[in-house]
C-alpha cells in the first residue's frame, strides 16, 4: 500500500516536473519493497540489490554527468546482485541469453555514435543488465517480466543520454522502472515464501 502511494506520488512529480517532490518519493520506492520482501522471506541478494537501487535513485536525482555515472555504478551493483540471485535459484536458459545478447548488441550499435564519452560505461552496464533480464527468465514469468521492464526503462534512459527524445519519456522511464521493481520483488517474495514454508 505504501509503495503504491509512493509510486503514484513519484509519477505525478515526474509528470509535473516537481523536483522537490521527487526527492521525497523516489528514494522510498526500493526501501519499501525491501521491507515487503524481508517480511515475506528473508534478507538476501535481492534485498541487497534494492539497497543499491536506492543509492542509484538518489544519485540520479542530481542532474550532472558525475551523478549519472555514480547512479549507473549503483545500478550495476543492483544488476549483479539480481543476476547472481536468479542464477542461484534457476538454471539459465541459453536462448534467453542469446536473445537478450542480440538486443544488447543492437541497442549499443544504434546509440554508439550519440553516446560520446558514455559509450563504454553504457556498454558495460547494459551487458550486465541484459544478463540479469536473461537470468530472470529462468526464475518465473513474473520475475522475467520484471527483468524485461527493467531493460525497457534503462533503454529509455540510454535514449535520453543519447539525446533521442520519446514522447512522455520521463514518465515512461519511471513507470517501467516501478513496474520492474514491483514484478521482481513480488515474484521473488512468492518463490522465497514458498521455499521457506
Amino acid at each position: 500500500m505504501f509503495f503504491l502511494v509512493a509510486a503514484a506520488v513519484e509519477l505525478v512529480a515526474v509528470a509535473a516536473d516537481w523536483t522537490a517532490l521527487q526527492w521525497v518519493a523516489k528514494p522510498l520506492l526500493a526501501p519499501l519493497l525491501a521491507v515487503y520482501l524481508i517480511r515475506r522471506a528473508k534478507i538476501d541478494l535481492v534485498v541487497v540489490a534494492l539497497g543499491f537501487a536506492t543509492a542509484g535513485d538518489v544519485a540520479l536525482l542530481v542532474d550532472d554527468d558525475v551523478a549519472f555515472l555514480l547512479g549507473m555504478a549503483c545500478f550495476l551493483g543492483t544488476q549483479i546482485c539480481l543476476t547472481v540471485a536468479f542464477l542461484r535459484r534457476a538454471r539459465a536458459r541459453w536462448w534467453a541469453f542469446a536473445l537478450y545478447g542480440l538486443l544488447w548488441a543492437l541497442a549499443n550499435a544504434l546509440l554508439w555514435e550519440q553516446l560520446g564519452d558514455l559509450r563504454v560505461p553504457v556498454l558495460v552496464y547494459s551487458l550486465v543488465l541484459s544478463a540479469m533480464a536473461a537470468a530472470a527468465v529462468g526464475v518465473s514469468p513474473r520475475v522475467a517480466a520484471g527483468g524485461a521492464f527493467f531493460l525497457v526503462s534503462d533503454f529509455l534512459i540510454g535514449l535520453d543520454a543519447a539525446d533521442v527524445g520519446v514522447p512522455g519519456q520521463p514518465v515512461l522511464i519511471m513507470a517501467t522502472y516501478i513496474t520492474a521493481l514491483a514484478l521482481i520483488v513480488t515474484g521473488w517474495a512468492r518463490l522465497s515464501g514458498a521455499r521457506s514454508r
